[in-house]
């Protein structure tokens, strides 16, 4: 669960080395324990567009945090109930399939999982190294990220092989 200590939304041009708003990945709690490794630590630079939702959450919380007054449960979470306490699986589920059914999606086929692979292909589409975006998603090399997280994005390129066909025509079978 991400929490407040590790997001870092200042920015500061020049210091030395330059700070740019971040998040620092630590943990990932799963019912067998913390998956990461020691390897698989990292920071993430945040784009702009993640900076300022992160910003609207933060007033978003003030506010919750002041509708419960006493009821508040202070846990350091960045996505929490309205009372501050953890969300459960379940719910986040369930909101994230209203959203991809809000966006015409199907929600059988999407799960927040989903999200990790989209990530992969769409900076792959974008002509991000493999090994770059490996790194990025905390896989200690490019095998799994290729195999399992790449998906074709681009429809197959047909042009080659057609302009190839009307120069070397079928030959006529004997």
């Amino acid at each position: 669960m991400l929490t407040w200590l590790h997001v870092d939304l200042r920015e500061d041009g020049d210091s030395e080395p330059p700070k740019v708003p971040h998040v620092t990945v630590w943990r990932s709690v799963r019912a067998g324990g913390d998956t990461k490794t020691r390897k698989s630590r990292r920071s993430l630079a945040l784009p702009k567009r993640c900076v300022d939702v992160l910003k609207e959450q933060q007033e978003r919380q003030a506010m919750a945090r002041k509708l419960a007054g006493a009821d508040w449960v202070e846990t350091d979470l960045v996505f929490t109930t309205q009372v501050g306490t953890a969300l459960d699986a379940h719910n986040v589920r369930r909101a994230f399939r209203r959203i991809v059914k809000a966006a015409k999606l199907n929600p059988k086929d999407w799960t927040p999982r989903e999200l990790r692979h989209s990530f992969v292909s769409l900076l792959s589409d974008a002509g991000t190294p493999i090994e770059v975006i490996s790194r990025l998603v905390g896989h200690s090399g490019s095998a799994v990220t290729e195999r399992v997280y790449r998906h074709q994005l681009r429809p197959v390129i047909e042009d080659g092989a057609r302009t190839m066909d009307g120069i070397f025509p079928e030959e006529p079978a004997a």
